[in-house]
């Protein structure tokens, strides 16, 4: 990890730079980008539908499937094939979830009129989760994002999600659905994946918005597609900023900034502290804890790639590169860590103190570990149930009302040139004083 020494280097250091597209529209070599071929997968999808899924499963994952759809009985195999305990540990992970969500339903206005005006609440009627696959299974991802649309009240939510080599999806994955009562779940992963959903073919139904992380062409394809759907966001590798006082405890603060860099060898992991001594046996920990890990090769190529140590003076000083930099992860190891949550303004969640590691939150805290990432908590929030629910504006004005502030409307719309605007209000006034 690299160590950087007092406030300004560490600003230096931490201060993101833009990022200004996912790809470049062609590579050095002259060949087409992966935001070309990934447009041009986009394009195939829509004008040929299943046809072109199918083919491109084939091509990029080595399956000819010949339906898409998984079945019924194949849930309900995934279900004796798992653990029982693990099913259990499931329920109890979306129960939580569910029941977080439900109580910040709770403080989401309702529909209402009040002098002609108002707002209709509703969820989304059909949302489509990607969940990655093909070489793992992330039942969590399940969870995280099936749950909220569900406690939200969307009726039709689906899953695509990539086989593996033998043409199946892992048996806990199709638990998770289960558990959170997804609606249908379809054997498709990459870019071809987010254009049936986008777009909707002979077998997949158009969705009103997707979510879920994954790979450079799904996250393109997703960007692409951003206007014919919604989207959540388009997720960036794993980030952490743990700070800590002299009270830490470096072994502690060594595991969670391994356990993000695990995800992959672009994941970032950064400790700002105070304490010099706290700064080295971190470092100590992380050589002595990392032998043990299975995925040491990708923690190490992180750390080294985008790991950070910052040694600062004061915790006014860590607390501002906190609100700079704008963390996905953020761990407050220091004396009493509930002091500063009205100081941090950016970070997409917080975990206060040494029994709130941040695994808790990638599990079964409550709050979707859908949250937004390279620096995107300056201004956007984590998944949560109002990313499932849209508002429609309603105008109810009467007779008595229009005639209130009919004339109003009448100049300014004059006033801009549009004088067609001001005739529908001025013919209805017209036909009051004719009554």
């Amino acid at each position: 990890m690299k160590r950087v020494n007092g406030y300004q280097n560490a600003k230096a250091v931490l201060t993101r730079k833009p990022i200004f597209e996912l790809s470049s529209q062609e590579g050095a070599d002259g060949k087409a980008s992966t935001e070309a071929s990934v447009r041009a997968i986009l394009a195939d999808v829509y004008a040929h539908g299943d046809e072109a899924v199918r083919r491109y499963t084939k091509e990029f994952d080595g399956i000819d499937l010949k339906s898409f759809e998984v079945t019924p009985d194949e849930i309900s195999a995934a279900f004796k094939k798992v653990d029982a305990k693990l099913v259990s540990e499931l329920e109890l992970a979306a129960n939580r979830i569910r029941e977080f969500h439900a109580a910040c339903k709770k403080t989401i206005g309702s529909s209402f009129i009040h002098q002609g005006v108002g707002r209709q609440v509703m969820p989304l009627q059909r949302v489509g989760i990607y969940v990655p696959g093909g070489t793992a299974a992330y039942p969590s991802t399940v969870l995280m994002t099936a749950v909220p649309a569900r406690v939200a009240g969307v009726e039709d939510v689906i899953i695509t999600t990539p086989v593996q080599k033998d043409g199946t999806i892992p048996a806990i994955t199709l638990v998770a659905a289960g558990i959170a009562n997804v609606n249908r779940i379809y054997k498709l992963g990459g870019a071809q994946a987010i254009a049936a959903m986008a777009f909707g073919t002979e077998t997949i139904q158009r969705v009103d918005k997707i979510c879920g992380p994954g790979n450079i062409f799904v996250a393109i394809a997703k960007k692409l597609v951003y206007g014919i759907v919604d989207i959540d966001s388009i997720a960036g590798p794993s980030e952490v900023i743990v700070v800590a006082d002299e009270t830490a405890s470096p072994a502690f603060c060594a595991a969670d900034l391994m356990a993000q860099t695990e995800h992959d060898a672009m994941s970032s992991a950064i400790l700002i502290t105070t304490s010099e001594k706290v700064a080295g046996d971190v470092e100590n920990e992380i050589k002595k804890q990392v032998a043990k890990l299975k995925r040491r090769d990708i923690i190490n190529k992180a750390l080294d790639a985008n790991g950070v140590i910052a040694l600062v003076e004061t915790m006014d000083e860590a607390i501002d590169l906190v609100n700079l930099h704008a963390p996905e992860h953020l761990l407050l190891m220091v004396r009493n860590p509930s002091s500063y949550l009205h100081k941090i303004t950016a970070a997409g969640c917080m975990f206060l103190g040494a029994e709130s590691p941040v695994a808790v939150g990638d599990y079964l805290a409550g709050p979707s570990h859908v949250l937004p990432t390279g620096g995107s908590a300056r201004f956007a929030s984590p998944l949560g149930i109002e990313d499932f629910m849209k508002v429609i504006s309603v105008v109810a004005f009467d007779e008595s009302r229009l005639k209130e502030l009919g004339n109003t409307v009448i100049d300014l719309a004059v006033a801009e040139g549009l004088t067609a605007h001001a005739q529908t209000v001025k013919l209805r006034l017209k036909n009051h004083k004719k009554k």
